[in-house]
């Protein structure tokens, strides 16, 4: 997907907000805290963040893209700016700018990639690329966007969509129809652990009786040692 787009307002030296967000996602549209679409979402998010949420944010500079994959479970942390769900990201000085400002979204063999060409040089740069994205197939493309106390216009000038040629195995293709759930491989985020399973009554007592085999056990074999030891120190006495 190419997404042609024009970030631009009044406000100077981040009085502006918020941003943008491009969807991919099971459930059509629906209005919530994720520039502007609801949270626990199916699918994936690309986000245009113009504004830092963080008060102590110093490591990464604003506007910033980053992106998500979401199975339904993980909330996207507003005030953190989504950093403990990121997969990756890059600053992108997108605002006011008298040039054309485009972002690609490549998806090809569970493999995520985002470009961007912003300097007005017509080269792509790259921002995002992770590994072992699974996304299902027939879900929805959608964008939106917010504001608050402060504002910015976003405008999302044109979205085209190209079907790239991939020559997979049939192995491959079965593999990718069945994907049923959006999930990235080998990696952990909050929510994402597996709770433990409780001990069965049979494991417990299982564990409790071999471990009092095993001390008897040893017990028997320390006398026994014990009395050989003593016989022949009686032997060497006399």
């Amino acid at each position: 997907m190419q997404v042609h787009f024009k970030i631009h307002g009044q406000g100077k030296k981040n009085l502006n907000g918020d941003g943008f967000a491009i969807w991919y996602t099971k459930d059509r549209m629906q209005p919530g805290p994720v520039f502007g679409s609801k949270d626990n979402f199916l699918g994936l998010g690309v986000f245009v963040d113009t504004y830092p949420n963080e008060e102590k944010q110093q490591e990464r500079v604003f506007p910033y893209i980053s992106a998500m994959v979401n199975n339904g479970s993980l909330t996207y942390d507003h005030d953190r700016d989504g950093r403990p769900t990121e997969l990756g990201g890059c600053t992108a000085m997108v605002r006011n700018l008298n040039h054309d400002t485009f972002l690609v979204i490549r998806y090809v063999k569970r493999r995520l990639t985002v470009l961007i060409d912003i300097d007005g040089k017509h080269e792509w740069r790259d921002c995002i690329d992770v590994p072992g994205v699974r996304l299902p197939r027939g879900y929805y493309f959608g964008t939106s966007s917010v504001t608050g106390d402060l504002s910015d216009n976003h405008d999302i000038i044109s979205l085209k969509l190209y079907q790239l040629t991939v020559e997979r195995t049939p192995e491959e293709e079965k593999r990718d129809r069945e994907v049923y759930l959006p999930v990235v491989d080998n990696l952990k985020l909050p929510g994402m652990e597996a709770p433990l399973e409780p001990m069965s009554g049979l494991a417990l007592f299982l564990i409790v009786f071999f471990s009092l085999v095993a001390i008897v056990f040893a017990i028997v074999i320390g006398v026994i040692v014990y009395n050989k030891w003593q016989e022949q120190s009686r032997k060497h006495f006399y």
